[in-house]
């Protein structure tokens, strides 16, 4: 396959390009600083330029976006790029990596609206609410959005994990089985128009 990367210097989109360049896959790296990384051809784009990354989207078999919405930073810029992204409707696949946040509790409630949730994520949580909001409503489209354990970070890469829809999968996730599940997604999808998440 011919997989985009963007967002590839981030500790997701790192392992994620990793992993597929491991399964043979030829994948392009994009980033605002177009470094390359892992071994990725890198490529410099700017997330506002809606009609590059339709380009970059449409001439490739799956896109994966793994930008955060920013901590300690305003997400609008994020959410308007992706709202903007939607409304022109590319005709490529899209794989967006999603934030904690907006799970649901047994109850059906975001944890992102759930009392002592943490306030230094809270910005970005609701941020990627939205954003997820939008691919929802959205048509026209083949994208699947897969939102991480509430802990994920670099560790090791057992290629095993849990699946589910809108409640946790479980407590945390390595980045680097949270990669194993992209590719897995990106060569096998199972999850069109939806989202859903994993956990170890």
């Amino acid at each position: 396959m011919n997989i985009a990367v963007i967002g590839a210097t981030g500790m997701v989109g790192e392992c994620t390009v990793t992993e597929a360049i491991a399964r043979g896959h030829q994948v392009e790296g994009y980033s605002r600083s177009g470094q390359a990384v892992a071994g990725a051809e890198g490529k410099a784009v700017d997330l506002s330029n809606t009609e590059e990354l339709v380009t970059i989207i449409n001439s490739h078999d799956v896109t994966i976006i793994a930008v955060s919405a920013g901590r300690g930073v305003s997400a609008e810029p994020v959410i308007q790029a992706h709202k903007a992204l939607i409304a022109a409707k590319p005709s490529g696949r899209l794989l967006i990596v999603g934030g904690a946040g907006s799970l649901e509790d047994a109850k059906g409630q975001r944890f992102v609206n759930s009392a002592g949730f943490p306030e230094e994520y809270k910005a970005e949580a609701l941020a990627f609410c939205q954003i997820l909001d939008e691919y929802r409503a959205s048509s026209g489209l083949t994208w699947t959005m897969l939102s991480p354990a509430f802990n994920i970070a670099p560790g090791k890469r057992t290629g095993a994990y849990n699946t589910a829809l809108d409640n946790p999968a479980g407590e945390a996730i390595s980045a680097e089985d949270f990669a194993v599940a992209l590719i897995d997604e990106a060569e096998t999808p199972k999850h069109i128009g939806r989202r859903f998440t994993v956990a170890n």
